[in-house]
């Protein structure tokens, strides 16, 4: 499913995919990733608290818990493509380089033609694939496009740096995922020899 995102950002300024596999089924694993709480995880928590601290942004507290995909639409992201059991496509264009960054939806037929200047394109999947009744491959892929050059320059000047956290957060939602599917997988499978 590496395509999921081309019809989206089909030549991307940065292009970064990670994925592991799970021992639970595939709809089970995709349920995982959509309700994670990425701040339940200390080292997100505190990536995060650094990036506000370094660029100035206003310290948002912890809110209520929710999970990845209900938690990034409030904070603006959109729907690109939603395949329940397969995969979540998400996108927003911003300005990532700002302390506080305002995630602004596009719609799906209109995101591979926006042109807003001084902006950025970020679309991002959870994906998983069956390799058999109970193993699956988790992946995420993140894709980012600049709408002009001066805006190319400002996010490859930002990614430089920030490009540590963001691959961290990344490499850490991949086990959590992995950990809390396969505990749920064996709280609804009987112990073997019972």
């Amino acid at each position: 499913m590496t395509g999921l995102l081309d019809r989206f950002i089909p030549n991307p300024d940065v292009r970064e995919r990670h994925e592991i596999e799970v021992r639970a089924p595939a709809p089970l694993v995709l349920d995982t990733a959509r309700s994670i709480d990425l701040e339940s995880i200390p080292a997100v928590r505190a990536i995060i608290r650094m990036r506000e601290r370094l660029l100035g942004a206003k310290t948002v507290g912890p809110g209520p818990r929710k999970g990845l995909v209900e938690s990034t639409r409030e904070l603006g992201w959109g729907t690109l493509s939603d395949e329940p059991g397969r995969w979540f496509v998400a996108g927003a264009t911003c300005q990532p380089w700002l302390a506080d960054v305002v995630f602004t939806p596009v719609p799906r037929e209109q995101f591979a033609d926006y042109a807003e200047p001084n902006r950025v394109k970020i679309t991002w999947t959870l994906e998983v694939e069956p390799l058999a009744s109970d193993r699956t491959r988790f992946a995420s892929e993140t894709r980012v496009i600049a709408t002009d050059p001066a805006a190319r320059r400002r996010f490859l000047g930002y990614w430089r740096w920030a490009r540590v956290g963001i691959l961290a957060i990344r490499w850490l939602l991949l086990p959590a995922v992995r950990r809390g599917a396969e505990r749920r997988w064996r709280a609804r499978t009987p112990a073997s020899g019972m």
